[in-house]
């Protein structure tokens, strides 16, 4: 048996990296899986590898989550896939970095929206579905950006967005509460995604700068991120919420 057996969770951004991984693994776990994604080719492959392991998945693609009007339409068919929700994953987002005098207006607006409106929008519209539950967890990855700055890349607009969602994660939780909603972030720092070795490319210093700033010298795999999900989604976690977990090879230690 698994330890979150027959939960429906919801996971925006399940078509590559750090949700692919995450339905992989809450998969394995017993629950059951609806992944939307703007990605319609890669949320198929993610949902082909579940089925292929044995898990259940529905994928939900392309699903523009930057749209509240398409949001809301999608999280109501996600809990019509089988018969409610009870874990929302809001992984999914849109960035773009750089230096406080060459961001542009539209970078920092596409950053806000991608990293701050999309959780928001997702855990509106999932709210009524998880309190007909009777409850469940909403889980926002945020990340190291939103508790630290950094040199490599330069981030202004991340660190803005991701200390929004760890506010944005307290105050749920304190509202949540009351409906036997946990809300929890998990602040992942320098993490190996299909996503960031392209923007990476070959660029070694840029590598090694970021890898350098960890306690352990490397960058996380996708499968070290999501393990803690899991677990804050289970019932092992029922007295957790409120609060942020850094995932960061021990960036933030120092």
């Amino acid at each position: 048996m698994g330890i979150i057996d027959d939960k429906v969770v919801l996971i925006t951004g399940s078509g590559r990296g750090l949700g692919r991984a995450a339905a992989l693994a809450f998969a394995r776990e017993g629950a059951r899986i609806v992944g939307l994604d703007i990605m319609t080719e890669a949320n198929e492959e993610t949902v082909a590898l579940v089925r292929r392991a044995g898990g259940a998945m529905t994928g939900l693609a392309p699903v523009d989550l930057t749209d509240p009007e398409q949001v809301r339409r999608a999280v109501d068919d996600a809990a019509a896939a089988y018969g409610g929700l009870d874990v929302v994953h809001n992984n999914a987002a849109v960035v773009r970095f750089g230096p406080m005098p060459d961001l542009s207006v539209e970078d920092w607006r596409t950053t806000i929206t991608g990293e701050l409106d999309i959780p928001f929008f997702v855990s509106k519209f999932a709210w009524p579905h998880l309190v007909r539950r009777g409850g469940g967890v909403i889980i926002n990855v945020a990340s190291i950006a939103g508790m630290v700055g950094g040199e490599v890349p330069p981030m202004v607009a991340h660190s803005a967005a991701n200390a929004g969602v760890i506010g944005m994660t307290r105050q749920l939780a304190l509202e949540g509460a009351r409906h036997g909603i946990r809300v929890v972030a998990i602040s992942p720092g320098p993490t190996l995604t299909p996503l960031s070795d392209r923007d990476l490319g070959d660029d070694h210093a840029a590598r090694a700068a970021i890898t350098g700033k960890t306690l352990l010298k490397r960058f996380a795999q996708p499968e070290e991120v999501v393990e803690l999900a899991v677990f804050l989604a289970s019932d092992r976690a029922a007295f957790i919420t409120g609060a942020n977990y850094p995932v960061d090879g021990g960036s933030t230690a120092w």
